[in-house]
């Protein structure tokens, strides 16, 4: 016996499909690159950020789109497509904020900051977008004080705190240094959408006093 779906069962579907729909066409983006790069011997790289040169500014904005190889790649769409997907799962349009929002803070840390212990080098990658996703759902629950919020965060420490190795220096061949400015992005972020929404909640009613 067939039944027809409710309309909220059509909603459902159709918010799942969407949030399907906006990972899948970032992953395809990122892996067409890939391919392509691949294919012209990561020539493409040279498009990366390159700390304090003038010439290496384009990659604040390009090198989340390039990637040192598959393996490199495939890391960290396993981290986007996951993290991308719970904040896809609040709002796609926040998801937006969250990746252009950190990918610059990220950029932007490594690009002043990048190389300053070590031999200077070409930093590519998403993982800067990885480390915001990470930071923005850490610590959204002390921002918005909302109970999903706070199950949230907690679960992210609990499961991924493991990832806070990832923003300290030392780390041969890992940009440690994006991973750091996308972490502070990302936290910087959840404040102002914490922010935000406590801002047009409604204030509690108070009770009237009664006459005596």
């Amino acid at each position: 016996m067939k039944t027809t779906p409710t309309a909220e069962e059509r909603q459902g579907k159709q918010w799942i499909a969407g949030i399907a729909r906006t990972i899948g066409a970032m992953l395809l983006v990122l892996w067409a690159i890939e391919i392509v790069n691949a294919l012209v011997g990561h020539r493409l790289n040279a498009w990366g950020i390159l700390p304090r040169r003038v010439e290496g500014l384009p990659g604040v904005v390009l090198a989340p789109l390039l990637h040192a190889s598959f393996a490199h790649l495939t890391a960290n769409s396993i981290s986007l497509a996951l993290f991308g997907t719970m904040i896809a799962m609040r709002s796609r349009a926040e998801l937006a904020f969250v990746t252009v929002g950190g990918a610059l803070v990220a950029g932007i840390g490594t690009w002043i900051f990048g190389s300053l212990f070590g031999p200077l080098g070409m930093h590519v990658g998403a993982s800067g977008v990885v480390f915001a996703y990470f930071g923005y759902l850490l610590s959204i629950g002390i921002f918005e004080r909302r109970l999903g919020s706070v199950i949230v965060s907690v679960a992210m420490l609990l499961v991924f705190g493991g990832m806070l190795y990832g923003v300290l220096p030392g780390q041969r061949g890992i940009s440690w240094e994006g991973h750091l400015f996308g972490f502070v992005g990302g936290v910087i972020l959840a404040r102002t959408v914490g922010r935000r929404r406590s801002a047009v909640r409604p204030a509690p009613r108070r009770a009237k006093p009664r006459a005596r």
